[in-house]
């Protein structure tokens, strides 16, 4: 199965630069100068490059977990995501056990009505616990909380520019990995 290709994912900034902008359940393969793009809540986006930061892969999960039935092999789901992710990786040459690892996302929505186990925690703990069996190194994280985040990265050597944006107003940061 190759990675999920929404039409909008090939846009151009004014500088000419290639965005791919991930959507829920979007997989997608970078190179250097590339630019990716993503808006999470509850979702999480991985990232994963090689260390000099040339080659990435980014995931837009929605669901922690396994799918079932008509659903297999969809990547909205976390392991399909992550499949495609060193699938798409390994075919450019790079091994994915190598890679470093960014984590985004995971929040909580609706912070009135859920605690701690909330969808974005679930889908977190399932990426967490993936990479970590992996072998993958986590070498940045923004995630939990009770935040929305934009996700921005010109693949190589610039950081990853991340805004949070707090479910209640008044909440903002910005980050960068």
């Amino acid at each position: 199965m190759s990675a999920y290709q929404n039409p909008d994912s090939q846009l151009h900034d004014t500088g000419g630069t290639p965005v791919k902008v991930l959507h829920p359940g979007d997989v997608a393969l970078a190179f250097e100068g590339d630019r990716l793009e993503t808006l999470l809540g509850s979702c999480v986006s991985v990232i994963l490059t090689d260390p000099r930061r040339t080659v990435a892969a980014m995931c837009h999960i929605v669901h922690a977990g396994t799918p079932q039935g008509a659903n297999k092999g969809d990547t909205a789901f976390a392991v399909c995501a992550m499949q495609e992710m060193l699938t798409l990786l390994r075919a450019v040459g790079i091994a994915p056990l190598l890679c470093h690892a960014f984590v985004f996302g995971g929040g909580n929505m609706f912070p009135q009505l859920f605690g701690h186990r909330h969808v974005g925690a679930s889908n977190l703990a399932w990426v967490e616990e993936f990479l970590r069996a992996q072998g993958i190194e986590v070498v940045g994280m923004s995630a939990g909380g009770d935040f929305y985040r934009k996700v921005r990265w010109t693949v190589g050597r610039n950081p990853i520019q991340v805004e949070c944006s707090g479910v209640v107003a008044g909440q903002e940061k910005h980050e960068e990995f």
